[in-house]
């Protein structure tokens, strides 16, 4: 097929690369041995090196084997950005084992659907995570085996003696019993022979088409389905990231850690790529746009992937301005559309252009960037990465190719498109096909070969970054017994890009509050699910068969104003 944008690529990006035959932990053990005294992961005041960080992921792997874990099983981490997360991640993968990241924010429902789904019978989380987690197990039985960890483990001597009183005074402690089958993280790396890469015959041999990480999604059909990424996907996708950033210096980058790692864009494209090239990551568990910059300043972090709130709240920020940003020089961003003004505003405070790129979790997840030197048109979601061929085709038949500058659905094909759906195979059939992935999503193309993202084929909403499907929202509605009907649609919001909000027509005879209703749907969704915005119908518009015009409430929504708030956001 006709590749028209590589002549928009920056100078010296490939179209094509021949990719190296590594497994994820390769990327490790690569810097490992080019970098090994070089910074690896900042946390508060503490340092790993390369050549530490290896050594724990080995004895993490080794500690796994102890604890019965066998090449195949998949384990569940459930860990912020916070040493631990990069330690288990490449730890599991290691012990052949293949990791199943979880949203820390999942309630007691979510996180035992994840876990059933993907068989995890052991998980690595936080201890605030813990009452959660045993609930379910007590509920359950699942999991059978918790590995539990602190914010403290890794700080500093005098911060990791602190941290259990600053914990305590901000009511932010769990006393956790670290007895069977309830064990420590540090204590599983104490006991784990300390041996290096090469006298581990313990380590099972795992092939690149193995699989790696189970990334949970809910594709295009809104129901939450694990995405099967091979090493080699995984691999592949970071290193398309390298190739994009002609200029990258090995070695020498510094990363701002601040886009969560449980998202397969948070891994890619800040954790695997900081690791594959040696480069630093400043870990920020939690973003906060003071602490943001002020690391971005003390650090001179070079590269910042993030999602449009996080560029919105620096710009927002009233500190920023004593700052000195101007040490960036790749900003990239994804999870959902940037608004204009956003991106205006985070250049005249940098002096850097951010990078919209475009991905999906199905495509590992990044397909698309626009150029980090060159221009771009205004609204772009970028070009097709080097090795990525991108179609669009008709809606209905998905078989007919769509003239430039007419709006189709998007199709891709690349080494870095998933395996496939964990063990649903009729839904792995409807999005793979011809070696196609089906994306769902409406865009596009301009002469040059920029594509343009118009909307989303199945309604998903994203708050914050996050994936939220109405149909799992509109559900839990459902569920409260005034509820005759519930449309769940996203609605502008200033700072998050879209909101979610409901559409509630109410049981004659029944009287329920916004308040009520949201307090409802807080018991059993994680809090970015949770509508901002309840509006009372007396009835929903439909078709002329009564199938309910989702789309005509979504456009009929009005920027958003949360239950309790008196002033509406401006839009954007």
């Amino acid at each position: 097929m006709e590749r028209v944008w590589i002549s928009r690529y920056d100078a010296g990006v490939p179209l094509s690369s021949a990719y190296p035959e590594w497994t994820v932990p390769d990327l490790l053990r690569r810097s490992a041995s080019c970098f090994p005294e070089s910074t690896a992961l900042f946390f508060y005041g503490a340092r790993l090196s390369f050549r530490e960080l290896n050594d724990l992921t080995t004895r993490f792997a080794h500690g796994l084997l102890r604890l019965g874990v066998k090449r195949g099983d998949r384990v569940a981490l459930m860990l912020p950005n916070i040493p631990q997360a990069v330690i288990a991640y490449y730890g599991v993968l290691k012990a052949g084992a293949i990791v199943a990241p979880m949203n820390p924010l999942y309630v007691e429902r979510e996180i035992h659907s994840q876990l059933a789904d993907a068989g995890s019978e052991i998980i690595v989380a936080l201890d605030l995570f813990y009452p959660r987690i045993q609930a379910v197990r007590e509920q359950t039985g699942l999991p059978e085996r918790i590995i539990i960890t602190s914010l403290g483990d890794f700080l500093p001597t005098v911060k990791r003696l602190l941290y259990p009183l600053k914990a305590r005074l901000a009511k932010r402690w769990v006393a956790v019993e670290k007895t069977p089958p309830v064990y420590d993280f540090l204590a599983l790396l104490d006991a784990a022979s300390p041996r290096t890469e090469d006298d581990s015959p313990l380590l099972p041999t795992v092939e690149p088409d193995a699989l790696a990480q189970i990334q949970y999604t809910g594709g295009t059909t809104g129901t939450p389905k694990g995405v099967m990424l091979s090493h080699r996907n995984v691999v592949v996708n970071a290193m398309q990231g390298r190739l994009w950033c002609s200029d990258f210096q090995e070695g020498k980058e510094v990363f701002l850690g601040a886009v969560p790692f449980f998202h397969c864009y948070g891994l890619s494209t800040c954790q695997n790529l900081a690791v594959a090239t040696g480069s630093q990551i400043v870990l920020l568990p939690r973003f906060h746009a003071e602490e943001a910059v002020k690391l971005i300043h003390q650090h001179r972090v070079t590269i910042v992937s993030g999602v449009p709130v996080m560029f919105a709240m620096i710009t927002d920020c009233p500190k920023v301005g004593r700052y000195d940003l101007h040490s960036i020089r790749v900003c990239l961003c994804g999870a959902s559309p940037l608004p204009t003004e956003v991106q205006e505003r985070f250049e005249r405070l940098s002096g850097v252009k951010i990078s919209e790129g475009y991905g999906l979790t199905e495509a590992g997840p990044t397909t698309h960037c626009n150029p980090i030197q060159g221009d771009h048109p205004q609204g772009s979601m970028g070009l097709p990465f080097p090795d990525t061929d991108a179609r669009i085709v008709d809606e209905e038949t998905g078989m007919r190719d769509i003239p430039t500058g007419e709006a189709g659905e998007l199709i891709i094909r690349g080494p870095q498109v998933m395996q496939g759906y964990w063990r649903k195979t009729e839904d792995t059939q409807a999005v793979l096909r011809d070696g196609w992935l089906y994306t769902g999503d409406i865009v596009t193309r301009d002469e040059h070969g920029f594509f343009f993202f118009l909307d989303r084929k199945k309604d998903v909403i994203k708050p914050w970054g996050e994936t939220v499907y109405p149909r799992e929202v509109e559900e839990i509605l459902y569920q409260h017994p005034a509820v005759r009907e519930a449309v769940v649609v996203g609605a502008p919001d200033h700072h998050y890009g879209e909101a979610v909000k409901a559409f509630v027509v109410q049981k004659e005879g029944c009287a329920v509050t916004e308040r009520e209703l949201i307090e409802h749907c807080r018991r059993s969704l994680a809090r970015f699910k949770v509508p901002v915005a309840i509006e009372f119908r007396t009835e929903l518009p439909r078709t002329i068969i009564g199938k309910v015009l989702r789309r005509a409430l979504r456009d009929e929504a009005d920027p958003v104003v949360p239950a309790g708030m008196q002033s509406s956001r401006k839009a954007m």
